[in-house]
């Protein structure tokens, strides 16, 4: 059984791209490859324009990473590791290292074997960062922190692709994803089912639009354009499902009766991928 197969795929730099996939899909397989953690039978990889294998210690000095199963020495406090971090990269900013450590609220002088998994978590994070690295892979970094700094994290991603810099975002969290990646890849059964924009992902799903029209009941001559689909009907209220396209026709449609309502909302990333999922041609 393969990992991966037939994987082609660029990141541009100063973007932040999302990697998303369900647990299995190959999405830290393919982590493990770009870092040289392990070694493709076919194919080649480039991280800033060097071999991933024959430069993978060059190519490490400008990255940074934090790993899915993060795992830290719990006999150091925080500040003892990150020193000792800092001390084999040789390149590490104490300035730069200290707003990470206030903006992500990391508790210094405890042992880390104290520390619950958000903050341990906490550290994985500024260790990846503290450096200033042209490309940081990041796998599954909110796991396990609490909402207001998984709002912040993605800040930090955003911040970090507006200075130029690139994150390779790999998370099966839709949401997370969508509120933080410029582009996105959908990995399914170790194959890349598609690249794309956020954006353009959500404009090619189906629109939810409900109608409620004035009177006591829908008009039975409500005619709705091809493409579009009525979910529900409940006395005034019509629910239905529309592409994008469809949209104008669908307003003008409804319309032509008397109404007190209408609400179209836009398709979430969830339902694209889910789609993408039962579509894809990789199981």
């Amino acid at each position: 059984m393969r990992a991966l197969e037939g994987l082609d795929l660029r990141v541009e730099r100063g973007e932040v791209f999302g990697f998303l996939g369900p647990n299995g899909a190959g999405k830290s397989t393919t982590i493990r490859l770009l870092l040289d953690l392990i070694r493709p039978t076919a194919g080649r990889a480039w991280l800033l324009g060097l071999d991933a294998r024959r430069e993978a210690l060059a190519a490490r000095r400008r990255l940074g990473y934090l790993p899915g199963d993060l795992r830290l020495d719990d006999r150091l406090t925080a500040e003892e590791l990150l020193d000792s971090l800092a001390r084999l990269r040789g390149g590490a900013r104490p300035p730069l290292r200290r707003a990470l450590c206030e903006r992500l609220e990391v508790v210094p002088g405890r042992p880390i074997r104290q520390l619950s998994k958000g903050n341990r978590q906490k550290i994985g994070l500024v260790q990846a960062f503290m450096h200033r690295p042209e490309l940081i892979v990041l796998d599954e970094p909110t796991s396990g922190l609490d909402p207001l700094l998984q709002v912040e994290v993605r800040a930090l991603m955003r911040e970090t692709a507006a200075d130029g810099r690139t994150v390779f975002l790999s998370s099966h969290s839709l949401d997370e994803v969508q509120h933080a990646a410029d582009r996105v890849g959908v990995v399914r059964a170790g194959r890349l089912v598609d690249v794309d924009r956020v954006e353009r992902l959500r404009a090619r799903a189906l629109r939810h639009v409900t109608i409620t029209f004035a009177g006591a009941a829908a008009p039975r001559d409500l005619e709705i354009p091809a493409g579009a689909r009525i979910v529900a009907a409940d006395g005034p209220v019509v629910r239905l499902t529309a592409p994008a396209a469809a949209m104008d026709a669908v307003v003008r449609a409804a319309a032509r009766h008397p109404l007190a309502d209408l609400v179209s909302e836009p398709a979430d990333l969830e339902e694209v991928l889910l789609a993408l999922y039962r579509d894809g041609d990789g199981g």
